[in-house]
């Protein structure tokens, strides 16, 4: 394998090119991107929670992440990334079809918000340390999911937090993403894989192999009346944290 597959190896390229068709509206909360605009704001109140907790900060600090290392890894055009960089964080963000980077370059500027965007795989940052390591829906669309786990881990400092997101392989999450999501044309078609979604006992096993340890799992639940919402429940979707 030459040194530019290994760079890529956790890219799917047909996983790319279909992200990368939605990068011209990805900041439009009416567009294709919608659900991941919905999804944002409780996504945003569990990071905030966990490193809360985990670096003693409290909801007083405006900016908990400052002088922390951050990487957004399958970073989308910057849904993420730009709180992130609110939070106060350096933050570096990466994602495999060039085209969200240019627009999350642009956005960002926009913004005044100085974020490192690149291009390429998660293996891009080898060598590389970070505090604060986040890939949010991402692990279901790469190529290896426990090689994937293996690079992260790789990037995580020692004292960093990892937050990882995903939808659980459940009758639940294919009657939402696949048949409502899809089928009703709320997600563009072709979005999800079912088969490739991991159970939280199958990314904690990947986790634990790569060494390191989680110490929290939560839920993401929708519901008419509240939206998605912060859940005991990992039926639909959920988050792993994990810590060396």
């Amino acid at each position: 394998m030459n040194a530019s597959a290994q760079q890529n190896s956790s890219i799917v390229a047909d996983e790319a090119a279909h992200f990368g068709k939605l990068a011209a509206d990805w900041w439009d909360p009416k567009g294709s991107s919608a659900m991941l605009h919905k999804l944002n704001p409780p996504r945003l109140r569990h990071i905030r929670a966990t490193i809360d907790l985990h670096w003693g900060t409290g909801p007083e600090d405006i900016r908990p992440l400052c002088r922390r290392r951050a990487a957004d890894v399958g970073c989308g055009a910057g849904l993420l990334a730009e709180p992130l960089a609110r939070l106060g964080a350096q933050v570096t963000a990466i994602d495999a079809a060039p085209e969200n980077i240019s627009v999350a370059r642009l956005h960002a500027a926009r913004q005044g918000l100085e974020i490192d965007y690149r291009n390429g795989g998660v293996e891009a940052l080898a060598g590389e340390n970070f505090d604060l390591v986040t890939s949010m829906e991402v692990i279901e669309h790469v190529a290896d999911p426990a090689e994937f786990v293996v690079a992260l881990a790789g990037i995580l400092a020692p004292d960093g937090v990892m937050i990882l997101s995903t939808p659980n392989r459940t009758p639940l999450s294919k009657l939402a993403t696949i048949h409502v999501g899809e089928g009703f044309g709320i997600v563009p078609k072709g979005t999800h894989d079912w088969q490739k979604f991991l159970t939280p006992d199958e990314l904690t096993a990947h986790i634990e192999a790569a060494g390191l340890r989680v110490i929290d799992r939560k839920g993401l639940s929708f519901s008419p009346a509240s939206g998605f919402h912060l859940s005991d429940s990992l039926a639909l979707d959920y988050f792993l944290t994990a810590v060396r």
